[in-house]
């Protein structure tokens, strides 16, 4: 299955169930990774108790949020041509309605923001968004507001989210914030602070309560999943000054998917993203161990070139991650995995990009999200290394990988022909209307005729027909499967 993101994917508007006392009327927009679509989530919640319904039509707002990606170039310059429509609406038709930027941009531009977006009322960081009610009575005031600090603690673990524009069926959960890895190229670090993770204990009663809803599938989302650590609290770097009690009660990333999975041993357990370097063995083993926790790994390897992992600062060799792999594969044999590749990074060779090239032909990922180098102001590779790749050179590059991705989607795909596989049900089909839409335990999405079932019903599948994307089948009785 293929799966090339868009760069200029458009951001996703969210809405929830409204309460009926409200009078004021939110319209929120999210753009980036699945974390920001999570943290809408909880800026939703919170300000769900300050009065606001949230609205799809922009024109009606009394409040504007867009929840903003920082890690491409393109991500941000689509962010500013929304402001200018937020502007242009603000100017025509709604004087009185307030813009505010959350997430990542904001942390990065901080006060530039105000000084630079004239519509920009409020600035508010990914960890600042429990100060969201002080923050708007000061615009409600006259005044511009800003808080942009990054927290030590904050993992949002007593808010409970809303699910915005959900179906119902699949949820994100997270689990940790922030990343401590200090890859050149990404901004994550500065904008999202130090990793933390999540009382484990809030994370089940979370799962349980979505199960009690009628949500079949969950992720469990962090930045670096697989760094997931909690001891009491704190930040994972201080685990070596913690108590010899707390470093024996202490739950790792694998034991925290064992208790998700034996707590709702009928729902999906999904996660993302994973880091080569943090991958252990034990997470694989308790993958196998559990038919609920699906066989797919995200597994990030920006580039098959030793020396460009090395200018990236990616904490793990090409071998290693070869073997990493293996291990996967021997003791997963179906499990899908998917990468992200970063194409024209500073001083990358021919022969750089044909190890790329190579590493691709070894795994043959299920899918994968292939992007070209962005110069990130403020990151290592931004401030010491010249982005002296061409951009043509990059377009050809990531074609090469882009059309190779494709060929191996495909490859993985056929191997489902003549097969059945089990299909949570999520949507209609986008190109017909008589078909479901849903995906394998391998997020493999599949389509299939309609007959009299429903959204969140699991169904076995027979695999007739696939494209590199795609699965094509028909739904067969319990009778026929045995």
């Amino acid at each position: 299955m293929e799966k090339i993101i868009d760069e200029n994917k458009q951001g996703e508007t969210l809405t929830l169930e409204n309460k009926k006392d409200n009078n004021r009327k939110l319209f929120i927009e999210s753009y980036g990774c699945a974390m920001n679509f999570s943290d809408s989530e909880i800026v939703a919640s919170i300000l769900a108790n300050e009065g606001y319904n949230t609205t799809k039509n922009l024109e009606d707002a009394d409040l504007v949020l867009v929840n903003t990606c920082s890690i491409r170039d393109k991500a941000e310059q689509t962010v500013r041509k929304r402001l200018e429509k937020y502007n242009a609406v603000k100017r025509d038709s709604n004087p009185k309605m307030k813009v505010g930027v959350l997430g990542c941009m904001a942390e990065r531009l901080k006060t530039k923001f105000l000084e630079e977006e004239k519509i920009v009322d409020l600035v508010v960081g990914p960890d600042a968004y429990k100060d969201l009610p002080n923050l708007l009575a000061e615009v409600d005031e006259g005044r511009d507001a800003i808080n942009v600090m990054l927290s030590k603690d904050e993992t949002y673990g007593d808010i409970a989210p809303v699910r915005l524009n959900t179906n119902g069926v699949t949820a994100f959960v997270s689990i940790t914030r922030g990343c401590d890895n200090m890859c050149t190229f990404c901004v994550v670090p500065f904008t999202r602070g130090r990793e933390r993770s999540r009382d484990p204990q809030s994370i089940i009663e979370e799962v349980n309560d979505l199960w009690n809803r009628g949500f079949k599938e969950i992720t469990l989302l962090g930045q670096n999943v697989d760094s997931y650590l909690w001891y009491g609290g704190g930040l994972k770097k201080d685990f070596v000054k913690a108590s010899n009690i707390q470093k024996a009660t202490s739950v790792n990333f694998s034991n925290l998917l064992a208790m998700c999975a034996k707590a709702q041993p009928k729902m999906r357990i999904r996660f993302s993203t994973s880091n080569p370097q943090d991958l252990t063995l034990d997470v694989i083993e308790t993958m196998a161990k559990f038919n609920n926790i699906c066989n797919h790994i995200h597994l990030p390897v920006q580039s098959g070139s030793n020396r460009i992992l090395k200018e990236m600062n990616r904490l793990h060799t090409r071998e290693e991650y070869m073997a990493l792999i293996d291990n996967i594969r021997r003791i997963i044999p179906n499990c899908a995995i998917s990468q992200d590749m970063i194409v024209g990074f500073p001083t990358e060779t021919e022969a750089d990009h044909h190890d790329t090239m190579s590493l691709m032909e070894y795994v043959k990922y299920n899918f994968g999200y292939m992007f070209t180098y962005s110069e990130r102001p403020g990151t290592m590779a931004g401030r010491n290394m010249n982005d002296d790749v061409s951009e043509e050179v990059k377009k050809r590059r990531l074609q090469e990988i882009v059309d190779l991705q494709r060929i191996h989607s495909e490859i993985r795909t056929k191997e489902y022909l003549d097969t059945i596989v089990e299909v949570l049900i999520e949507k209609e089909s986008k190109k017909s209307d008589a078909q479901w839409s849903g995906r394998t335990a391998q997020n493999i999405v599949a389509v299939f005729p309609k007959e009299d079932y429903n959204i969140g019903e699991f169904v076995q599948v027979r695999v007739t027909n696939c494209t590199s994307a795609t699965l094509i089948g028909e739904a067969i009785s319990l009778s026929e499967n045995n």
